[in-house]
């Protein structure tokens, strides 16, 4: 098996600061729904990524709670 060059290596980290990053801003949010809702077994279809901002702006509006921004 051959070692994996420095452009792969570099690469694959790269790709786990993105995704950190994307779980740090919250940015994987719409991700994680679909993922739960997959393994959740729902008989409906997943909301759209629009319509599960929307939903999830609209909760957050209506249960205030502290946030840092």
């Amino acid at each position: 098996m051959a070692a994996p060059t420095v452009a792969a290596t570099t690469l694959a980290r790269l790709r786990a600061l993105h995704g950190w990053w994307r779980g740090v801003i919250g940015a994987d949010l719409y991700d994680r729904y679909l993922d739960h809702h997959r393994r959740s077994g729902h008989d409906h279809p997943p909301m759209t990524e629009r319509e599960y901002w929307r939903a999830r702006t609209a909760y957050q509006e209506s249960n205030p709670q502290g946030r840092c921004c």
